[in-house]
């Protein structure tokens, strides 16, 4: 299920850079979109999980000038390092002869090292764009479908919460036994299946390292190694504190989400909405849900996007800082008749908000002050991306 707003995003990139990367977990839809745009123009598309196309590019450099007249699409291509001094190469020749646009579409699903070759290698040659799990702009059936399958397509759409939770825990299965060995790092599938699992029981809380470390049985420096790992694949997201000096003792650590809420649900085995209904992680998992659906409207954006809390406990879920440095403060409430709490008002005058939002599961927005307003969450995504 790949949007048209998303086909001419990357589209538009491809005319005015050289190279994009098209960054998103694996089952995505990274490959289904890059193969749409190939239908467009004429492409090359090459697996680098595949060992005879791998074979093809033995000797990059004479490949990529023997076609230097199509789209190169680089599939998986974090997993060959060495290509992309020979990207380089290619690009800046191509460059030289005029055609200055379009030449590689490079797909990844590890984030950081990514970014990490292509920022040293590509400097001023490339542009981002991530592709994220479906999200509710772009899912017009159940929004309460949506957040107990989460945004993967082939979860979303199966045929019923059975074959949607059989998906997501081959998924999780698939990931821990086959894709992150092939990473490089030697973690026991079980041990970091308990980790993932852990994020999932404490999604939305403020990181303690050394407890989890406690529990696995390792020190904190390792858990910190595999968060990071889980960061970089995209399945969790880690969201910082709002940094201001503003007189106040502040919570210092990360807020720690598992990004998909269908996984989270798989990970806690939740397998229909009346079980997630009933489950103590129900607050939280709308929190991230909610929160994981304003991140893909922002996408790469300038706008960032933190937290804040004081050790004395007033806090703002997320804290969106739009351009101009205004803040916008958001509360995200699962109930249907969230009130303006004092903690919120408190939260937002230490850190001068602009806006005050309080996102609900209902469908009618209302204000409730001033400079507050009650929400629901997709006209807050549509406010969001008003520019």
């Amino acid at each position: 299920m790949i949007t048209r707003h998303k086909l001419q995003e990357v589209g538009s990139l491809l005319a005015d850079f050289p190279a994009v990367v098209l960054l998103g977990p694996r089952q995505v839809g990274k490959t289904t979109l890059a193969l749409e745009l190939a239908r467009t123009r004429p492409s090359l598309y090459l697996d680098l999980e595949a060992e005879e196309d791998r074979a093809r590019l033995a000797s990059p450099a004479h490949y990529f000038a023997a076609h230097h007249d199509k789209l190169i699409i680089l599939d998986e291509v974090q997993r060959v390092p060495r290509l992309f001094e020979a990207l380089r190469g290619a690009i800046d020749t191509n460059i030289r002869a005029g055609h200055k646009a379009g030449q590689f579409l490079l797909l990844g699903s590890a984030s950081l090292e990514l970014l990490k070759q292509t920022g040293e290698s590509l400097a001023g040659r490339v542009a981002y764009c991530e592709l994220y799990p479906i999200t509710p702009l772009e899912f017009q059936n159940s929004a309460d479908q949506l957040w107990l399958r989460g945004g993967f397509p082939d979860s979303l759409l199966a045929a019923d919460d059975s074959r949607s939770l059989l998906w997501r825990r081959n998924f999780i299965r698939t990931y821990l036994e086959r894709d992150i060995p092939q990473l490089g790092p030697r973690i026991p599938a079980e041990t970091l299946r308990r980790f993932w699992t852990m994020l999932a029981h404490l999604q939305g809380s403020a990181l303690n390292a050394s407890s989890i470390a406690a529990s696995l049985g390792v020190d904190g420096k390792t858990v910190m190694s595999y968060l990071d790992l889980m960061v970089d694949l995209l399945l969790v997201r880690r969201l910082p504190p709002l940094h201001r000096n503003i007189g106040k003792r502040l919570v210092k650590a990360p807020k720690v989400y598992v990004r998909d809420s269908g996984i989270l649900h798989a990970l806690l085995g939740i397998a229909d909405t009346d079980a997630l209904l009933g489950h103590p992680v129900l607050g939280m998992s709308w929190e991230g849900f909610v929160i994981e659906s304003i991140c893909s409207a922002l996408e790469l954006s300038l706008d960032a996007v933190s937290y804040y809390r004081t050790a004395s406990g007033n806090e703002i879920d997320l804290v969106i800082e739009r351009p101009g440095k205004k803040l916008w403060a958001v509360e995200i409430k699962r109930s249907y008749s969230p009130a303006y709490s004092k903690g919120l008002r408190i939260a937002s005058a230490d850190i001068n908000a602009d806006r005050n939002f309080i996102i609900y599961p209902g469908t009618e927005s209302y204000p409730v002050a001033d400079s507050a307003e009650v929400i629901c969450l997709r006209d807050f995504l549509v406010r969001l991306t008003a520019r």
